[in-house]
């Protein structure tokens, strides 16, 4: 039975996880009252499979672009490729983009390298991007430091010209925020969205609810991050989309507010930042 309209606006419908029973997945997220998911590529394969199972349903979006763990595969053909793959019309975004330290697979100057031109690419192509950020720990913030300043970088240059490429609200979103109020409130200020996801579900995570209740509603984004990072009482196995509704609850919690409050806030702000609702 359906109970909510809302969204889940990250996931990996494209991975293995889902291989076997993909259909069932999208099922219950259905069943729960989801209405819109935007699955994500982190690099050309996946995010070329990221647009075959949006042009199945009208109620799946794609995202593409290369990974920081995958940068060491750029060049010249893969942003001919991306550009390509952004100009299909079910691609709203450009992600999943970013920056890791965390693994530091990659070595961090060609990370940024690699993201810098492809916020070139969606700010060319006029479509908001979604951001990766993974610190080394919590206690080094290089990384979100580092994020922020690029992105601030961009942001200045596109605020200078008499016709934005995007408009400022229409930015992006820094998915799975780890962060803290005042690396949020430099995003959001620059025109970004807040991602929060299944962690602010668990029990040791009052820091995160913490900053998530400072948040101004209406720069919040929901999502799952599946097969990735399941909420509570899920924590541990595959996560799918219809688990979104879990995050959503625990937000309402935080905020002291009616759950139909955050589906309905979240739906919206989704829609404003990537504008689906015009497409379908």
């Amino acid at each position: 039975m359906r109970e909510a309209n809302l969204t889940d606006t990250h996931c990996h419908l494209e991975f293995d996880q889902f291989e076997g029973d993909l259909g069932q997945v999208l099922k219950r997220a259905w069943q729960v009252g989801i209405v819109r998911l935007l699955t994500i590529g982190i690099d050309l394969e996946s995010s070329q499979d990221t647009i075959e199972i949006a042009e199945k349903d009208d109620r799946i979006f794609a995202a593409v672009g290369i990974h920081p763990n995958s940068a060491l595969n750029w060049n010249n053909q893969t942003k001919k490729q991306l550009e390509v793959l952004v100009e299909h019309p079910k691609v709203i975004a450009l992600g999943e983009i970013g920056l890791d330290y965390y693994r530091d697979e990659v070595p961090r100057e060609i990370q940024k390298e690699v993201f810098r031109i492809q916020l070139e690419i969606a700010y060319k192509h006029k479509i908001p991007v979604v951001i990766h950020t993974r610190n080394k720990s919590e206690r080094d913030r290089k990384c979100i430091e580092d994020v922020l300043h690029i992105i601030g970088e961009f942001s200045n240059k596109f605020n200078n010209q008499k016709k934005q490429s995007i408009r400022k609200n229409r930015r992006g979103v820094l998915h799975s925020f780890s962060g803290n109020i005042q690396e949020a409130n430099t995003a959001i200020e620059m025109g970004f969205y807040v991602g929060v996801s299944g962690p602010v579900t668990f029990k040791n995570a009052q820091n995160l609810r913490d900053v998530v209740s400072m948040l101004p509603l209406n720069r919040i984004l929901i999502e799952t991050d599946s097969p990735f990072l399941a909420p509570h009482p899920y924590r541990g196995k595959r996560n799918e989309p219809a688990y979104v509704i879990k995050v959503a609850k625990k937000i309402a919690e935080v905020y002291n507010l009616p759950v139909d409050n955050i589906y309905r806030e979240t739906t919206r702000n989704a829609n404003l930042l990537f504008h689906w609702s015009k497409i379908s």
